[in-house]
């Protein structure tokens, strides 16, 4: 079925191709299954795996913790954080892989089908000690295959020009945060209650349901394009010129102040859920909560935020000037370190032996979420935006590389948190975040006036 076809006789979800509807749930039940997953993997590794008596069962982890101890010796909560860092961060290289794997190889529906098969693998590994590596490294590669080729065939769906396409993405991230919110609340009680492992075979079966979605919907779904060969990679393409290269340098300069400007956000999946488990009163009017429900309320305020910051900006724009990117970004990093800070705030005015109010914890999601939004989607359309067209999904390959990097960043500081202590390492989180900020708010007039110039057109070459 093609995207013309769809668009003449198929409204059947929502006003949209039927398709949509079971591409929407394929990734809300993916979603389920890696948030599921992610919500528990340093927890697990703190609480079990990484203690005596389960740490000598897992296989080849002596050789990946002797490349992690490189710079001396870790706990095992240092230890497991590096872990969660590194496999965070090579969530974000794997899709290079699986866009290449479905250009050249096997087209975009095979390989959704082989990324979704690796990562339901990798979720049932996780109900084994011996594997635990092969499994991150199933998960790995399998939200690689997935990732970005089913977010290509939402796109596909409608042709050029029909505006309907923004709303499909609307509606697709939608079912992306309902698969966030859901997701800690099932397997955080699964692990808890019954055991970790069950934890982790729910969000197995989390996948196992994405899978039959998909399949079940696979007929409707757009013809995948034709599979690029060797000859064909020299196409028709604008010229790169001086300024293009410019633009390229400055955007590549972007990157690591915005790992920066994220770090206290990425945190969460790495040291934050271990911190709050162990020094934060996790009870709110007399109802006691797990450390991994922080998740959920996070992905709901997250949800407000996105919209509440679209509203805002245009009710603004009608009385006041409008920032732009730079000044969005900048702001973003203002509230994300004031979120963070609100940590190291919190502990730092909670007496000796005393746990951390979870009030204070509600404020740095809050702050941060609001952050967020003006730094993630921002960031991207000012990438979009100034990419020369030549290059430009190289270019978003980039921008990409900021997550990569943040993730990476917080599994390698939060090797530190035993021994800086709570408030020096949440003070210490904020201080680069705004710092961040402030480099991106000082670097503005000169990255915009390049950014923004417009280039001469230029005639195409081969």
């Amino acid at each position: 079925m093609t995207a013309a076809t769809v668009r003449d006789g198929d409204t059947a979800f929502l006003g949209h191709p039927k398709a949509l509807g079971y591409l929407a749930f394929t990734e809300a039940w993916e979603r389920f299954s890696y948030y599921g997953m992610n919500t528990l993997l340093a927890l697990y590794m703190v609480n079990q795996l990484l203690l005596p008596g389960h740490v000598e069962n897992v296989v080849g982890l002596p050789v990946l913790q002797g490349i992690l101890e490189r710079g001396g010796a870790l706990t095992p909560q240092a230890l497991a954080v590096a872990i969660a860092g590194l496999y965070g961060a090579c969530v974000y290289l794997t899709p290079l892989l699986g866009g290449l794997l479905a250009d050249w190889l096997l087209g975009r529906t095979p390989t959704v089908i082989l990324g979704a098969l690796l990562m339901a693998t990798g979720h049932f590994l996780m109900a084994f000690e011996q594997p635990f590596l092969l499994a991150l490294l199933c998960l790995m590669l399998g939200s690689g295959c997935f990732k970005g080729n089913i977010a290509s065939q939402v796109g596909g769906l409608y042709p050029e020009g029909d505006t309907r396409r923004a709303d499909a993405f609307q509606i697709f991230y939608l079912a992306i945060n309902a698969g966030v919110i859901v997701a800690p609340l099932v397997v955080a009680r699964l692990a808890h209650g019954v055991g970790w492992h069950w934890g982790f075979g729910a969000a197995g079966v989390g996948m196992l349901i994405s899978i039959v979605i998909y399949l079940s919907g696979r007929r409707l779904f757009p013809s995948d394009p034709p599979l690029r060969k060797r000859g064909e990679m020299k196409v028709d393409r604008p010229a790169m010129v001086r300024s293009d290269w410019e633009r390229v340098f400055l955007l590549a300069l972007m990157v690591p102040l915005l790992a920066a400007s994220v770090l206290g956000n990425q945190q969460i999946f790495v040291t934050y859920l271990v911190w709050a488990e162990k020094s934060v009163d996790l009870q709110m009017f007399g109802v006691t909560f797990l450390a991994e429900d922080l998740v959920s309320a996070d992905a709901f305020v997250s949800v407000g935020c996105l919209a509440g910051m679209v509203v805002f900006w245009r009710v603004w724009a009608k009385r006041f000037k409008e920032p732009d990117e730079f000044g969005k970004i900048a702001i973003g990093c203002l509230f994300g370190a004031a979120g963070v800070a609100c940590l190291g705030l919190g502990a730092m005015l909670t007496p000796e032996g005393g746990k951390v109010s979870v009030w204070w914890l509600l404020a740095f999601h809050l702050l941060n979420d609001i952050g967020f939004a003006n730094v993630l989607p921002v960031s991207l359309a000012l990438f979009a935006r100034a990419a020369p067209r030549a290059i430009a999904g190289s270019v978003i390959g980039i921008y990409y590389l900021f997550l990569f990097a943040g993730n990476a960043t917080a599994g390698w500081l939060g090797t530190k948190l035993e021994s800086m202590g709570s408030v020096n390492f949440w003070l210490m989180h904020g201080a680069i975040v705004a710092v961040a900020g402030l480099v991106i708010f000082a670097i503005g007039p000169l990255f915009r006036r390049v950014l923004n110039a417009q280039p001469a057109p230029q005639p195409a070459t081969a």
